[in-house]
């Protein structure tokens, strides 16, 4: 893999709104260190003009090569007001990004976890459990299904048959509190270069072949 002309692609999704200073960070971070960022906040996200936004994005996350999603306690943009089960594009991406198997590293703010757990101990466990709940609209946890979407990146789900915690793979999700939080998270995971260079190398004969398999061995 030349690094000159063949840099890794690392597809960086999530809201815009009130991490706008964390997202500037992470993109000047992860550029430093050599990769090529994918951020619609930043407008480098491969956009065609025969494409919606949704195909935009959706087929960045098929064909970047590293994938990090930031959940905060903003929903995002994208979902259709008149369709209740519409995801948002953030959703969406990172939900792709987890059925590709994308090598994928994860955030979350503190307090999606915490809204979690107090509706957990309140006895709304799970999507169905939260399912009677009516959020009213506010700009502090615009929308419950934030909730779902970090059960969905922890393979925490409410189902007949659920994953044993033993067998879960890419569950890990960060909990970050301050930027800062994320910024260290980010420059641990990302900062040696050549190291994930290398585990791409080990695991895969060549990058075509990553990308067919979708991050998968």
């Amino acid at each position: 893999m030349n690094r000159e002309r063949d840099k890794l692609k690392i597809m960086v999704s999530s809201t815009v709104y009130g991490i706008e200073e964390l997202l500037d960070r992470v993109y000047t971070l992860l550029t430093s260190c050599g990769y090529e960022v994918w951020m619609s906040h930043k407008g480098t996200v491969p956009v065609f003009s025969n494409r919606t936004a949704f195909e935009n994005c959706l087929q960045a996350v098929e064909d970047c090569d590293l994938f990090l999603g930031i959940i905060t306690t903003n929903y995002g943009s994208g979902q259709n007001p008149e369709d209740p089960s519409s995801l948002s594009i953030t959703h969406q991406e990172i939900l792709k990004a987890i059925d590709l198997n994308k090598p994928r590293w994860l955030l979350a703010h503190e307090n999606v976890v915490f809204a979690r757990s107090l509706l957990n101990n309140l006895g709304y466990r799970g999507k169905t459990g939260r399912k009677e709940l009516k959020l009213k609209k506010n700009q502090v946890f615009t929308d419950l299904r934030i909730i779902d979407l970090y059960e969905a990146a922890t393979i925490n789900l409410e189902s007949s048959d659920p994953v044993p915690l033993e067998e879960r793979k890419g569950n890990w999700v960060q909990k970050y509190h301050s930027n800062n939080d994320g910024l260290l998270f980010t420059s641990s995971q990302f900062f040696r270069y050549q190291e994930v260079e290398e585990f791409i190398r080990e695991n895969f004969q060549d990058r075509e072949q990553f990308r067919n398999n979708g991050g998968t061995s």
